[in-house]
């Protein structure tokens, strides 16, 4: 595949996450729930503490839940021949909304992810999403809002991740959702780090 060839599975993990939304949340096996892969860990801040934080070693980042209202489920698609990883979904209990992690290797900058992202999701069917523009997450972080259709509304955020490395955020969730949904997102987006490098 070549140096964009995987990029279309941005698109079609998104539209994929965008139908999950329009639907009730789907809970996750309680197996899933407790499963932890080998190169990650998932800790807690106390017996009663609302904030958990996942630590993948493998792929350079860490995720500290805002709220406890965010339920991280690991996936299987830990990683693809071209690189790309999609490690972990998390999903607000109360409202539907989902946010998709992807970790991408760095053959472009934030930026230039970004706007190929957003032409893609332009093609797609029922897609309407503003322009790129600069985030306040980090230097290089990019990010634009989009909606399909009257039912699902959405953001993508991309960001350096830890070196060689690119996060992309894709999150979803039903238009009739209050305002402060978008706030959680933004918090979570937030809270997708890096790891500081060793040495």
């Amino acid at each position: 595949m070549g140096r964009w060839g995987w990029l279309g599975c941005g698109v079609v993990l998104l539209c994929t996450a965008c139908g999950a939304s329009r639907a009730s949340v789907v809970k996750q096996p309680q197996a899933l729930q407790e499963a932890q892969v080998s190169q990650a860990v998932v800790a807690s801040d106390g017996p009663h503490s609302s904030a958990r934080r996942y630590v993948d070693e493998d792929l350079g980042f860490e995720i500290v839940r805002p709220t406890a209202e965010w339920q991280l489920d690991e996936t299987e698609d830990q990683n693809s021949p071209e690189g790309l990883a999609i490690p972990v979904v998390l999903k607000h209990r109360t409202s539907g909304a989902q946010v998709v992690l992807q970790v991408a290797p760095a053959v472009a900058t934030p930026t230039q992810f970004a706007e190929r992202l957003n032409a893609g999701l332009r093609e797609q069917p029922g897609f309407v999403a503003s322009d790129p523009e600069p985030l306040p997450l980090s230097d290089s972080a990019v990010g634009f809002n989009f909606q399909v259709g009257d039912g699902v509304r959405g953001r993508v955020a991309v960001t350096e991740g830890s070196p060689g490395r690119v996060f992309m955020m894709l999150a979803t969730w039903p238009a009739e959702s209050p305002e402060d949904v978008s706030q959680s997102v933004e918090a979570l987006f937030g809270a997708v780090r890096p790891l500081p490098e060793r040495g």
